[in-house]
């Protein structure tokens, strides 16, 4: 495991960042050209050597909730390489969002499970949610996420 001053070094080599001190001796990083909203790459690296990189473009199952994975017993290649892909994904600009539901609006609508089941997948504001009957099931920030979950479901598109 690296060192509270050997990630230091690692991360403060990415010219694009930007340190924050924060509270009980941990350190946050910006990236401040970041196209997202997002601008924390490094969230919390602590004097124990814990701390967390942003990682949104990874699958959710990958990373925390809030999108952060934790680094603390990650190498040194394997911290330059997620702070790397983190850098890249926050500097390409979003979807035209227009795009994205007319791409993918042929996913809205009734899903069939094995034995019958209907759930219902729906685009609501940023969300596209999966219903059974009025009771949500889940939620996904993209329609990909959503349709990879009813398909790991064995859910199929009702024609």
């Amino acid at each position: 495991m690296l060192t509270f001053e050997e990630k230091l070094k690692i991360i403060e080599a990415f010219p694009e960042l930007t340190r924050k001190d924060v509270s009980l001796g941990r350190v946050n990083f910006h990236y401040e050209e970041s196209l997202h909203e997002k601008k924390i790459v490094v969230q919390h690296l602590h004097p124990n050597g814990n701390g967390f990189v942003f990682a949104g473009h990874l699958p959710k199952k990958e990373r925390g909730p809030k999108g952060f994975l934790n680094i603390r017993d990650f190498s040194e290649d394997e911290l330059k390489k997620i702070i790397a892909s983190s850098l890249a994904y926050l500097a390409e600009p979003f979807e035209e969002v227009e795009e994205a539901e007319d791409e993918f609006a042929d996913l809205e609508g009734i899903w069939i499970g094995r034995d019958k089941q209907e759930l219902t997948l729906v685009h609501e504001d940023l969300l596209w949610n999966i219903y059974s009957g009025i009771n949500i099931e889940e939620c996904f920030e993209s329609p990909v996420e959503a349709e990879r979950y009813l398909m790991e479901e064995r859910f199929r598109k009702k024609k």
